[in-house]
């Protein structure tokens, strides 16, 4: 697994780097100066109408190119890999790569990880497919995916590796870390080829100033855990508002507010990143940095709540150093005591906003240590996300934003946690092969030999295909051959499950049928199979539960 995690890094740093190299491309001949990100240079009513026209080609491409399935997203690569055994389709992936470059290029509040995690797990998920590899294995590979995905993009390794870990595959086991490290290391190694290896936003040393500024980073994590519980909350509202709606009209709808918005607060536009550079430089006032909160929290739930498929990540980040550096002024100006400073507050707010949205703690706290260089954060920066993080679970009663939206289906990946670590383990080793299939009913010489030699099962009755349809044991074959029972009496019907599920299918499977083994099968060519051996509840038990 460790040589595939090189390979799924390298593959995913490609496609990011492809994706990155696209949207910029846009930025650069659609934005006054060829310069990113730079959305207020726009005239007003460019920055009306860029987005509302954006948003209407990403309507027409979704209603009439990805109409067959258009989800996309984090939330999309958490349910293939918990309910469809990590099996990712690629042309979801097309149109995430397509409305996303779209979204950005066009001035929408959206962020680029998002859209890069499902184009890297999608990657990672290909990979094994194509190799034919058991299901647990395309799990570490999409979380291996994940991990270069965030890394490229983010140019944040151990960021990536814990978002992986935490978010997507929600586990933590030495097997799958050591292919994961290596795919997140390999592709921020070669997205630095590309762009560089410069800290992404470059600030001095930070550090709180004493013990006496820990209740202000308490409140300030409290705070931003009911920004985010907003956040979700109104994420969620727009995204059933309008919902039977065309797509075309409710895309044209979110880029219409989009474009309102930025005629008042053009920072909202675009990715957003420059503007947490100018926060964390100083260089933003207190009212600004305040309707800049309210500007990009409104409009990000209005574009990805109304359709447009796009990362929220990104927002997140500028949200929380807005409403960070706005409390660090206010407490600079009303707190005599010495304070670490509004940048550190902003840092702060980041990584809180981060982690109270994602449910992913451990990420934000690395991705803001990994995108300053600044070791002086961690002592604050864990509480303030853990402040948030609580905050937003237990005060204001919100779950993840991706669970969130999943619930809502009735799908939750966290609700058995047996089913959830049956999920990373195959069903080829608890296969018993010393099984023989009866030919014929009626063959007593083919009978009397069998039980001369038994076997540990009896594979009876024959499908379509040649493969056994139920199982019985040698003993229950030699009370029916001499009571002249059908030899199959007191058999139990055999379900076909391919060799390369999870246990995961196989314990569902079972659940489904009651009484019932597996028959492991195998592909041999021209749609044949043939049976490798059978699974029973007594051997999973056995293995697992004994």
């Amino acid at each position: 697994m460790a040589g595939l995690g090189v390979a799924v890094g390298a593959l995913t740093a490609l496609v990011v780097i492809c994706f990155r190299l696209l949207y910029e491309s846009g930025q650069s001949a659609l934005l006054p100066g060829g310069v990113l990100g730079n959305y207020e240079a726009l005239t007003a009513w460019q920055r009306l109408l860029l987005p509302i026209a954006g948003a209407g080609l990403i309507g027409v491409y979704m209603r009439y190119a990805a109409r067959g399935d258009p989800r996309t997203g984090i939330g999309f690569v958490i349910e293939r890999t918990t309910y469809y055994e990590a099996l990712l389709p690629l042309r979801n992936a097309i149109n995430q790569l397509v409305v996303a470059t779209i979204a950005i290029v066009s001035g929408h509040s959206v962020g680029r990880e998002g859209p890069s995690v499902h184009l890297g797990a999608t990657a990672g998920s290909q990979v094994g497919q194509w190799l034919g590899l058991p299901h647990n294995s395309l799990r570490t590979l999409v979380a291996c995916g994940t991990a270069a995905a965030i890394g490229a993009s983010f140019d944040t390794p151990l960021a990536g590796v814990a978002f992986a870990m935490e978010v997507v595959v929600m586990e933590y086991t030495i097997a799958g870390f050591l292919p994961v490290i290596i795919a997140g290391v390999t592709a921020t190694a070669l997205a630095r080829v590309v762009f560089g290896s410069g800290i992404v936003f470059s600030i001095p040393a930070l550090s709180i100033e004493g013990l006496h500024e820990l209740p202000l980073v308490l409140v300030l994590g409290l705070l931003l855990g009911g920004l985010a519980a907003a956040f979700i909350r109104l994420l969620r509202i727009m995204g059933q508002v309008l919902i039977h709606w065309p797509v075309v009209t409710r895309t044209l709808i979110g880029g219409s507010i989009v474009g309102t918005i930025g005629l008042f607060v053009p920072e909202v536009m675009g990715i957003g990143y420059d503007t947490v550079a100018a926060t964390l430089a100083g260089e933003l006032g207190v009212l600004l940095l305040v309707a800049i909160v309210i500007a990009k929290l409104l409009a990000t739930a209005a574009i990805i709540g109304l359709g447009v498929p796009g990362g929220i990540i990104g927002p997140t980040l500028v949200m929380g150093a807005a409403a960070g550096g706005a409390m660090g002024l206010v407490a600079e100006s009303m707190i005599a005591a010495p304070l670490g400073g509004p940048a550190l507050y902003a840092l702060l707010g980041m990584g809180a906003m981060m982690g109270a949205t994602l449910r992913a703690p451990l990420a934000a706290l690395t991705a803001m240590l990994e995108l300053t260089a600044n070791p002086g954060i961690i002592m604050p920066g864990m509480l303030t996300i853990a402040a948030a993080t609580l905050s937003a679970r237990e005060i204001f009663r919100t779950d993840s934003v991706y669970h969130l939206a999943l619930g809502e289906r009735g799908l939750d990946p966290r609700r058995n946690p047996l089913l959830q670590a049956a999920s990373r383990l195959g069903i080829l080793q608890l296969v018993d092969p010393h099984c023989r299939q009866l030919a014929a009913p009626g063959d007593v010489e083919t009978i009397e030999t069998l039980l001369t030699d038994p076997p540990n099962w009896i594979l009876h009755a024959a499908g379509e295909e040649g493969l056994p349809t139920r199982i019985g044991d040698p003993d229950t074959l030699l009370d029916n051959h001499h009571a002249g029972r059908p030899p199959s009496d007191g058999s139990i019907p055999l379900l076909a499950i391919d060799e390369k599920a999870s246990l995961r299918e196989a314990v569902e499977q079972l659940r489904e049928a009651g009484e019932a083994a597996l028959l492991v099968t195998r592909p041999i060519g021209n749609g044949a199979r043939e049976w490798r051996g059978v699974v029973t509840r007594a051997s999973i038990y056995r293995a697992y539960l004994g």
